[in-house]
Parts: structure tokens; sequence; C-alpha cells
């Protein structure tokens, strides 16, 4: 049942029709953001726009770019079973998604002055735009070292190996049922405390991220641990564990941006990719030193 279900929910096929789908939703959706921000423009609706969505057409982004990020999560799911690394690769293309889709959100907001750097706005959206440059190249550093560490591809054929891999597949299967639960209660909740809430407690921003990603990634925390201690019956390589551990931390960093903002969120996710990078190159290095 489980491979049935697997196959259903995870397979290249799904993988591409759904790559299709959300395409055509990240379309639809930009498109009825930007006539909601002309409708409310004159004044034909009103709207309690909290979260300042409405506020200027460069803001529109901001929607298609949230689809963006969800298929993303689906094809870090999708990877979990394939490639521990590249599945950690995917959580670091989601979180730079989301530094990209702020400077999106904040580019409608920007205040243009010739003292730039004493206005709090524009100094944060400067930082993500440096970050960004950042989190790109070193993203590029990891996949190439995924790329160079061809163990991750002979280790998913060998025959011992092949309960836990099954394992992952079981897990991912199970994630994507609380993934698409997850992803509609954070945005349905999200959208109506945005726009439509009466209450005051709206004024203080619900940020989306915080909503679904950070619970998503608690999630993501809690099945690494699992995986871990699964790979021990398989595998005691030191490098392993090593590698297995340091990307789990990674992830925790990742999570502890979503509680913090300024520069000590964007610090977080620059040090969690970093540290990424930086226990992939080792355990390469592990690798080539035993052949």
């Amino acid at each position: 049942m489980i491979n049935s279900l697997y196959n259903y929910f995870l397979s290249e096929k799904v993988k591409e029709k759904s790559e299709k789908l959300i395409i055509y939703v990240a379309i639809t959706s930009f498109l009825l953001h930007l006539l909601l921000i002309g409708l409310a423009d004159l004044s034909v609706i009103a709207i309690r726009d909290h979260s300042k969505l409405l506020s200027n057409p460069v803001s529109a982004i901001y929607t298609p770019f949230s689809f963006i990020l969800i298929y993303e999560v689906y094809l870090l799911l999708y990877y979990l079973p394939k490639s521990t690394s590249i599945y950690i690769g995917k959580q670091y293309e989601i979180i730079s998604l989301i530094v990209i889709r702020r400077i999106f959100k904040d580019l409608s907001n920007l205040e243009f002055s010739t003292n730039w750097f004493s206005i709090k706005s524009d100094i944060l959206f400067t930082l993500d735009l440096v970050a960004i440059l950042m989190m790109f190249y070193l993203i590029y550093i990891f996949y190439r070292g995924i790329k160079s560490g061809s163990q991750i591809e002979t280790e998913i054929i060998k025959p011992e190996i092949a309960a836990f891999i099954s394992l992952k597949k079981t897990i991912a299967t199970l994630l994507v049922p609380v993934f698409l639960a997850l992803s509609v209660y954070s945005v349905g909740h999200w959208f109506y405390e945005s726009f439509f809430s009466v209450t005051k407690i709206v004024t203080d921003i619900k940020d989306i991220n915080k909503v679904f990603f950070g619970d998503f990634f608690t999630i993501l925390i809690l099945i690494d641990v699992l995986l871990l201690l699964f790979s021990f019956l398989h595998s005691d390589k030191f490098n392993s564990v090593i590698r297995n551990s340091g990307f789990i931390i990674s992830t925790i960093l990742i999570k502890l941006s979503f509680n913090t903002e300024g520069i000590v969120n964007i610090v977080l996710i620059i040090l969690a990719i970093v540290f990424g990078v930086i226990i992939l190159k080792i355990h390469n290095l592990y690798e080539t030193a035993e052949k």
C-alpha cells in the first residue's frame, strides 16, 4: 500500500504534473492579486489590508512566490528517499526563496532618502539583497559538493540499505498529507487574519513563514533525528554520522531563523548554509581518503 501511495504522490510523472499545475496556479494567483489591488485602489472593494500586500502592484509578486515555495516543499519530500544531501539542498532553496519573496514584499515599502542607511526598513532590504547573493553562491558550492561525492548515488543501490530507503519512502509518503493539510490551514488562517479579521490581534502582522514553515521545519527536524538513528542499522562510519548530524544542526538553525528578525535572521540563515557546505566538504574528503 505504501508503494502504491508513494507512486501516486511522489513519482516522476506526478512531479511533472505538479510542476505544471503550480505554474498555472502561480500565474492565476498573481493576476487575482493584481485585480484585488486595482479594485482596492479604486475603492470598489474594502479590505482590511494589515499586511500591506494591497498597497502596491509590486507586492503582488509575493503571492505566486508563495505557491512556488509550496512546490519546493513538495520537491523536498520528493528527494527525501533519493538523496539526503539533495534533500538538505532543497531546504536551502526554500529559505532562499523565502528571502527573495521578502525582498519583493519590501520593495513596495521602501523609503527613498539620502539617509538610506538611517532607515531601518531600507537597511534590512539592503542586507537581504547581499544575503541572497551569498546564499545563491553557497547553494551552488553545496550542489557541486554533492556532484563530487559519488558515494551518494552508490549508497542508494546497495542492497543492504534497501530497508532504509524503504523507510524513507514511507516517511516521505506519510508527510505528503501532513504537508497538504498544514499548507491549506496555514494559508487560509494567514489570509483571513491578514485581510478579513476584525480583531486587534492582527495589528501584530501574522507572518506566513512562521505560520507554515516554522511548524514544517520542526517536523523535518524530528524526521531527520529519526532517520539518523535508523541509519546506524546500515552504517556506523564516523564521517557519515557527523555529516547527517551536521545536516540536522543546519536544519535547526533554519528553524530558529523563523523566530528572529533583521540581521539575526540573516546571520542564522547564512550560518546554516555555510555549516552544511563545510560539513559536506569534510565528509567528501573522508570518502576520498578512504578510496
